[in-house]
């Protein structure tokens, strides 16, 4: 990689619209590669800038700084990803917004039911716990927490 690919810290930041400090975080977690100067100055290949959009648009839609590390764990260091690899990470991408639409249309499902009602449906109120009965199950809303099943997740009846 020749010096005329590399940029310091701060016109990555400028570029990128991020504080320099994100810059630093995200190099830390090992999001993005940096070389070190003679002087010990960071520097940045170019193509850092489209893995910060991509972090920036992933944390946007709800995918944490962990899923993305793992995400760009394989990603070359060295240069630009290729198309193959942007959709190889847009696939993984489809199957976790999947995943959180389900969430999102349980959690619709379940609240279009208790708003308003007054928990005067405890007999199919997935919050309502009535004598403790599913404290074998763990702790919290059990019936709330528990992972949907992809496509479609369906609310069970309460105890």
């Amino acid at each position: 990689m020749s010096s005329n690919d590399l940029l310091p810290i701060g016109q990555v930041a400028a570029r990128a619209g991020v504080p320099v400090s994100t810059v630093r975080y995200y190099e830390t977690l090992g999001l993005i590669p940096a070389v070190r100067s003679d002087s010990n100055a960071r520097l940045f290949p170019r193509h850092v800038l489209r893995r910060i959009a991509l972090i920036q648009v992933s944390v946007r839609y709800g995918i944490s700084l962990a899923e993305v590390a793992d995400m760009l764990r394989d990603l070359p260091d060295s240069r630009p990803p290729s198309r193959a690899e942007w959709s190889t990470i847009s696939a993984t991408w489809g199957e976790h917004l999947a995943r959180q639409q389900a969430v999102l249309e349980r959690m619709q499902a379940e609240l279009t039911g208790c708003i308003g009602c007054g928990c005067l449906s405890q007999t199919r109120c997935a919050v309502v716990n009535s004598d403790d009965r599913l404290r074998s199950d763990g702790a919290g809303p059990r019936r709330v927490l528990e992972e949907p099943q992809i496509p479609g997740p369906e609310l069970s009846p309460a105890e």
